[in-house]
């Protein structure tokens, strides 16, 4: 499936600049290989000559190969784009787990952290596990998980800016200016953050939360369409004033 949406705004990044971001990803490997090359045919008819693409996040869960996503992220960036990768909730979950919170443990596996460790090859078979399992799980990863997706994970940022757009996780809240942002809430933070009307200094492009059609405002963009719950993957096209979608 590949659908564009059109729309013009006021709010543009850097003169000569195209801008990607690409929405909650959720272990679809193919479903992101796929976006990939949308993005590389968009940006061959394009004019800017820096290329940009931003990941919101939430790499990991739900899909079926999270450890195949973040290989892909490190070992395959996209040629001829500066790549910027921004930490989700389900990213932070991850390394609390592999620093031993196993607090977090049993609600991460439910709601889609066991074809996480699936994909790393740590066999989970139940949605509730109890603590003698959440050992067994986080010692099983903590001795398999590659160095390299550790280093990722550490070295992934909470927030990036690009001419009058600002791109976080969750979003943020509503008159704090993004320098004094609490991490907590770019990862996590959804009502407040929704419901307001406030001008934020930047458009703010996010996910966290799955919508069944991109939430496009003056204000921010929602893109994450639902890709961890069989939905369409998503990415803005920011280029100018004009913002448009690509979808798989």
């Amino acid at each position: 499936m590949f659908d564009i949406f059109k729309a013009s705004f006021k709010s543009r990044p850097p003169e000569g600049t195209r801008v990607y971001a690409v929405g909650d990803i959720h272990g679809h490997k193919e479903r992101l290989a796929a976006l990939h090359r949308l993005i590389v045919d968009d940006a061959a008819r394009s004019s800017e000559r820096r290329r940009v693409i931003v990941y919101v996040g939430d790499y990991y869960d739900r899909g079926p190969d999270s450890a195949g996503v973040v290989e892909m992220l490190i070992e395959h960036p996209l040629d001829g784009f500066d790549s910027v990768f921004l930490k989700g909730n389900h990213e932070e979950i991850v390394l609390r787990f592999l620093d031993g919170d196993l607090d977090t443990g049993a609600n991460w596996i439910a709601h889609g952290g066991n074809t996480m460790l699936q994909s790393y090859g740590v066999a989970c078979d139940s949605a509730w596990p109890d603590y003698s399992d959440l050992v067994d799980y986080q010692q099983a990863l903590s001795a398999c998980f590659p160095p390299a997706h550790r280093t990722f994970l550490e070295s992934l940022a909470l927030s990036h800016v690009e001419g009058d757009y600002a791109f976080v996780h969750a979003g943020i809240r509503p008159g704090v200016p993004l320098s004094r942002q609490e991490g907590s809430d770019l990862m996590w933070i959804r009502e407040e953050f929704h419901e307001s009307d406030a001008d934020h200094g930047y458009v703010i492009v996010h996910g966290h939360t799955p919508v069944k059609k991109v939430v496009n405002r003056f204000n921010r963009i929602d893109i994450d369409t639902g890709a961890g719950f069989g939905r369409a993957l998503t990415a803005v096209v920011l280029a100018g004033t004009k913002r448009n979608f690509l979808q798989v």
